[in-house]
């Protein structure tokens, strides 16, 4: 089993991967990465992140740092799980770039929705941060929900107007 992973280690894994990497490309962190690299948590299981567009030798080099960095990386992103928000990567904060890789952190509309959809206490806990760091804003997270609602039903896991009960609710917290 791997250790956790800290911010230091995250960051090392960032400026690694960029110096393998063969190629230009967008790294875009999700979950707890962002969580752990903007303070709210100390650590996190996995690193999880998607590739777009991805950069040669990335595969490779992901590969091999998992294994010599002690760490778990996931290759996932929110829209594996709920429909892509629009303007989801117009949305996307820079964390900086290292080489010719550019890293980001996922649209955080995009990871509260699909935290509030999984509703896991810890995902839960994330959308409170992500709301009172005004990393996303109520009205505009209720917005984008309604702007993905009429494509839920290409995901036949989620029904559809319990996930927005659970967007309701989670706004009620706030």
């Amino acid at each position: 089993m791997r250790k956790e992973t800290d911010a230091r280690k995250i960051r090392k894994f960032l400026k690694r991967l960029a110096e393998e990497a063969r190629g230009p490309g967008d790294v875009f962190l999700t979950g707890g990465a962002s969580a752990v690299l903007l303070g709210w948590r100390k650590t996190t299981v996995d690193v999880d992140l998607e590739l777009d567009p991805e950069p040669a030798g990335a595969f490779a080099a992901i590969s091999r740092l998992k294994d010599e960095l002690e760490m778990n990386v996931e290759l996932a992103s929110p829209a594996h799980f709920i429909p892509a928000l629009p303007g989801w990567r117009q949305r996307s904060r820079s964390i900086g770039s290292h080489g010719s890789l550019r890293f980001w952190h996922y649209d955080f509309y995009a990871q509260a929705l699909s935290k509030i959809e999984r509703g896991h206490a810890q995902d839960l806990g994330d959308v409170r941060e992500m709301l009172e760091r005004k990393l996303v804003d109520p009205k505009e997270l209720r917005r984008l929900f309604e702007a993905i609602y009429g494509k839920l039903e290409r995901y036949p896991a989620i029904d559809p107007d319990a996930f927005r009960e659970k967007v309701e609710e989670a706004l009620r917290e706030d």
